[in-house]
Order: C-alpha cells, then sequence, then structure tokens
C-alpha cells in the first residue's frame, strides 16, 4: 500500500538529487540558519546533562549527516551520535562520509520494534513540511510518530514545526498551534516540555523530557 508520506520522501529524494549534498539537499533555503538550528536542537542536552557526560543521540531524520559534521566541528565529544532515515539515498551517502558511525534506513511506522533506544532523538526538519498532505493528515502522522519516538528515547527528544505566529501561512509547510500541540503533549504523553521560540526563525522547537 502507496505511503500517505511518500509525497514528502519523494521530494527530499529530488532535492537531494537537484542540488546534491548541502542544505539545498535537504531543503533548507538558508545556509545562515541550518547552524542555528542544530544548536537550538542539541541544547535539549545541555539543558539536561553535565557537559562531559557521554549520551547516545539518534539524528532522526539524518538526511547526509550534516548534524554529525556540525558536532565534530564544535568538539562535542560526549555524543555518541546514530543517523536514520526513512530514504536509502540519503542514508547511503550519509554511510559513505561516515563509514565508523551508525546509521538506520527504517521506517518507525512499519518497523518500531527494530530500533534501539537512544538517551536523545533529534527530529530536525522532519515535522516542517507536509507537502501534499491535509493538514489531519499530517497531524496524524506527526502524532504518531512522535508517540514512538517518546517511547524510544531514555531522556527527550526534540523536533520543530512552524509557527502559526507569522504573517501568512504556506500551503506546504506544517503550522502548528501551541495550544492544539501542548493539549497533545499533556493529554497523550507528558506535561515535561519545553517550546522555544527565541531564535529568530518562523517555526519552533519544542524538547520533551522524560524524568
Amino acid at each position: 500500500m502507496k505511503k500517505i508520506y511518500g509525497k514528502i520522501i519523494e521530494h527530499y529524494e529530488s532535492c537531494l538529487e537537484k542540488h546534491g549534498d548541502n542544505h539545498l539537499g535537504v531543503d533548507w533555503p538558508k545556509l545562515e540558519d541550518v547552524d542555528k538550528r542544530y544548536k537550538v536542537m542539541l541544547d535539549i542536552i545541555r539543558l539536561n546533562e553535565a557537559n562531559d557526560h557521554e549520551v547516545s543521540l539518534l539524528d532522526f531524520g539524518c538526511g547526509t549527516a550534516h548534524l554529525l559534521a556540525y558536532i565534530q566541528h564544535h568538539n562535542l565529544q560526549n555524543i555518541v551520535y546514530s543517523g536514520l532515515d526513512i530514504s536509502q539515498k540519503f542514508v547511503d551517502v550519509a554511510q559513505e562520509k561516515y563509514p565508523n558511525n551508525s546509521f538506520y534506513c527504517v521506517d518507525i511506522l512499519e518497523a518500531e520494534d527494530s530500533l534501539d533506544h537512544f538517551d536523545y532523538v533529534i527530529m530536525n526538519g522532519v515535522f516542517t513540511e507536509k507537502r501534499e498532505l491535509s493538514y489531519a493528515e499530517m497531524w496524524d502522522y506527526f502524532t504518531k510518530m512522535i508517540s514512538i519516538i517518546y517511547n524510544k528515547c531514555n531522556k527527550g527528544f526534540s523536533f520543530n514545526v512552524m509557527s502559526k505566529n507569522v504573517d501568512w501561512e504556506r500551503e506546504d509547510l506544517f503550522h502548528v498551534s501551541h495550544d492544539a500541540l501542548s493539549q497533545f503533549l499533556c493529554q497523550n504523553l507528558t506535561r515535561d516540555y519545553v517550546i522555544r521560540n527565541d531564535y529568530g526563525l518562523y517555526e519552533y522547537t519544542v524538547y520533551v523530557l522524560k524524568k
């Protein structure tokens, strides 16, 4: 059966084919915003841990592992990195660049039990675009995914979605209100979360913590 989120996968694979292994290849339009997102995503670890405490991290939707390049560039030696992407094309590029790291090509909606547990899971850009999906279809996909990830992380996970506090909303992006998200998290996962909206982009990041 054709996956309803197949359009999203096809879109990102077309970006990789068109632009190659760079920020445009994972459909981030501005290079200057990329490192800002990585820092904000990784701050969930700084929020929760001593700097020298080693943690395992799964980069969920890793693309070609640009987050790992950021981690190495900033010498964040306490992070044991693994990557996961639903696209074999992205995983192949990442594994070739970083043969000593583990990369998984898994659809967790179909093979949840095949994935190990990690201290932290980062989902950067996984839920910002909905492409041709309706809001209801994307909401169903999004909430199923974060519910599984909540059970797969030991300490917490972070993700970003598009803000509704903007001048206009794009039809192909996934704009989520703080209220709707907070209601889902409190009723289904946990009341321990942080909404971070302080880094100047038209999105926000959420840290979901397990205590």
